[in-house]
This record gives structure tokens, sequence and C-alpha cells, in this order.
């Protein structure tokens, strides 16, 4: 499943986010420390919360944290949120991306937060609001159904891209559900949180394989075909995989 794992990136206590395997390099966060980073060099200093990180169309990066970035440019803010999570986007190009109604830093309770799909600034619709706390998101092969990690349930949810046909996809088998992708065969990859590990599912929702990560806590996973980039508690991790990843459409917002 996930072979040759080996880090390439340390920051030590910091909780790394949002792998991207990009023309420039590896792009990372760093949530509790702040930045967004490129091979290690700073790309955007000190913002904290960088959950999810996409390329976009016309160059840059689309970002989380307290508000949905491009570059210097804001896509969307929204009232009564504290901030965006993980992301991905649609085979057009639109961003889904989950929100959150509580501080989760601030040890407020999850409450049920909204996934929503960005199609232009400040032009976003409600797809589901089933996640307490909704973390990885991916798109099944055909990009007709989505996965969305409930990080406070431990298990993966799948609904259409419009929301409906809602349904448990998954439980984590131990540990957490943070960051999520999915292969060219529909498998869906898991970040098992403080279980120091990545699960993979088949797309019937069947556990297929847990491969222990050498990290107190593994937050998220993306692919670049057959290569793996894996954050953790302080680590970027690089391997490969038999199966390679679906790819990712960069941002068209």
């Amino acid at each position: 499943m996930l072979h040759d794992l080996a880090p390439i990136h340390e920051r030590p206590g910091g909780l790394l986010e949002a792998p991207r395997l990009t023309a420039d390099g590896v792009v990372f966060s760093d949530v509790t420390g702040g930045g967004v980073y490129c091979d290690g060099a700073t790309v955007v200093p000190k913002r904290r919360g960088v959950g999810g990180i996409v390329p976009h169309r016309d160059g840059g990066l689309v970002i989380t944290g307290r508000t949905l970035l491009h570059g210097e440019r804001e896509l969307l803010a929204g009232e009564g949120l504290a901030g965006f999570n993980d992301l991905t986007t649609t085979p057009g190009g639109d961003v889904l991306v989950g929100a959150l109604r509580f501080h989760p830093f601030a040890g407020e309770a999850p409450v049920p937060s909204p996934l929503l799909r960005v199609t232009g600034p400040g032009k976003a619709e409600v797809i589901s609001e089933e996640a307490l706390w909704p973390n990885g998101v991916g798109l099944a092969p055909g990009g007709d159904r989505v996965y969305l990690c409930d990080y406070a349930h431990a298990q993966v949810l799948t609904f259409s891209l419009d929301g409906s046909g809602a349904a448990v996809f998954c439980a984590s088998p131990r540990g957490g559900a943070d960051g999520l992708a999915v292969d060219a065969e529909g498998g869906v990859w898991i970040a098992l949180g403080d279980a120091g590990a990545v699960a993979r599912f088949t797309p019937a929702g069947e556990l297929d394989a847990v491969v222990d990560v050498p990290a107190d806590f593994v937050t998220s996973l993306s692919f670049s075909g057959t290569e793996v980039l894996v954050t953790t508690l302080g680590t970027v991790f690089r391997g490969r995989s038999e199966v390679p990843g679906l790819p990712l459409t960069p941002a068209a917002v």
C-alpha cells in the first residue's frame, strides 16, 4: 500500500498539514505555529489554521484558515464561521471546503458544520451539514460522489455532489479520521490522527490495509501520481503507492 516512507521536512512541534506536491516543490502548512511553506521556505508567513491547500489554475495557491484565500484575493469569509478547514476541487475547478462553526483550538465543543461548494469569490452553497467537524474531503472517480471525514465521530461520510444520499462510508479502525485522499481505483485513504497511521478502504467501504507512520499524530496525505505525501506532528514524509492517486483539478474560482 504505502512504501519507502521517509522524512523530507521537519518543523519540531509544528502541527503540519495540507501537503501538496506542486511544480514548485512540496507545499505544506503549520496549523498551530503558522505559515505555509514550499520545500521549507516560507510562502505565506504567520497564517494559522491552514488545513487545506490546492493550486489555482492562474498560479498561486488557494488556502484555508480564518478565510478562504487565493494569494491576496479573498474568496470567502462566512458570517458565523470560525474558519475553513480542509478542501478539494471538483473536475470543473469549483472548491469544496469544510467550514467550522466552532473554535477547536479554544476547546469549544463541535457543532454541525457545513461543507461548502465555492463557485466564485463570495459565491458558495451548502452541500451538506451532516458532519460535526468536517475535515479531509475527496471525490470518487467520476467526480459525482463526495467522501468527507467527520473528525468528531472518527468516521467518513459519503453523499452525492448535491448532498443527497448521505451515509456513513466507514469508521476509523483506530484513532481519528483527519485528512483524506482517493486513489485511481476508488480506494479511500484516511489519516488516523493520534493512531499514528494511514488506512486504505476499498470503494465498498471495507478496510483494506493500515500502515503505521513513525509519528505521534498523522494529519493528512495527498497523491501526485504514485508519490504520496504524509504530514504529521513535526514531519512531512514522502513515499510511494502501487496505485496512483486521482489527479487534482486546479481551482478555477
